[in-house]
């Protein structure tokens, strides 16, 4: 009965979290498009931040809500490679385009006037494009060390969708390549992003507490904030997953920080960014206010 129970509240869980994902996220994604002024580069980055935030939840919640409702708790080998590949993909484009948007907010303050000629049109598509394109390589590269992983024993995934680690931790031999792609990839992917972003930012104070009007300083600092707490949540969410020892006396606690970092994250990322932003509350209020009328 307690588990029936504990089933359902599971389901229920992850269904509202996913499902309010993919709503603010999409909300996000319609005032974007459809408002003409919010065509500059900050929000498109931004809107595409939010179609990998679909993604990566996608990836994820719709498996484990067929296995909470099923009870059929297995997965192919296929369809679990096939889950990694797109999980993965999701994770380090995201981490790319993080990194791209605290550079567009370096340009915006350091160089406002030079902003529209670096980051024209073609520049930004070229870096979202990028950014996908690293996705996918950095996907493929640890894709195929895992691929070359035994197991030996155990099958059994103490995780609740097929992450790299769970895999390595029931691995018996193979692993050594996978580490060595894995921590090249978390210095080009976690530390020089961090790092870079960081840096800009002591820039960014500097030419912000310069500006003399209280406005300006505070619709400064108002993106900005909003950015590094979208940084410092999915790296600090991130590293906290993947710094958790591989052992069984931490396996729920990794099992719950991975459920942050994989399905509430996606969720906060839009939030965070419209919660502090101006124009999108208020063309979105406008958008609602249409609809209702049309009602």
């Amino acid at each position: 009965m307690i588990n029936n129970k504990l089933y359902i509240f599971n389901t229920v869980f992850f269904f509202t979290i996913y499902l309010i994902g993919i709503l603010v996220n999409f909300i996000i994604i319609t005032v974007i498009c459809l408002n003409l002024h919010l065509h500059t580069p900050m929000y498109l980055f931004l809107c595409n931040l939010a179609i990998i935030d679909i993604c990566y939840t996608t990836t994820i919640v719709p498996k484990l809500l067929y296995i909470l409702l099923s009870g059929n708790n297995t997965i192919s080998f296929t369809q679990c490679f096939i889950q990694m590949y797109f999980f993965l993909l999701a994770g380090i484009t995201e981490v790319t385009v993080i990194f791209i948007m605290g550079f567009d907010r370096y340009i915006a303050i350091c160089y406002p006037l030079y902003y529209h000629h670096i980051l024209n049109k073609k520049i930004c598509i070229l870096l979202i494009l990028v950014s996908w394109i690293t996705g996918c390589v950095g996907s493929c590269l640890l894709m195929r060390t895992i691929l070359k992983m035994t197991f030996c024993s155990s099958l059994t995934i103490h995780q609740f969708f097929c992450d790299a680690k769970a895999l390595i931790n029931i691995s018996c031999g193979g692993t050594e390549m996978f580490y060595i792609v894995m921590y090249i990839e978390f210095l080009v992917f976690g530390v020089c992003p961090v790092i870079c972003n960081l840096m800009t930012y002591v820039q960014i104070i500097r030419v912000i507490l310069y500006i003399k009007s209280k406005d300006g300083r505070s619709k400064a600092f108002s993106t900005c904030s909003s950015h590094l707490a979208v940084m410092a949540i999915y790296y600090g969410s991130g590293t906290a997953v993947y710094m958790t020892p591989a052992s069984d006396r931490y396996d729920i606690l990794e099992q719950i920080l991975t459920m942050f970092y994989t399905t509430v994250v996606p969720m906060l990322n839009p939030l965070i960014y419209s919660l502090r932003n101006k124009d999108v509350k208020n063309y979105f209020r406008k958008l609602l206010a249409q609809y209702l009328q049309h009602i």
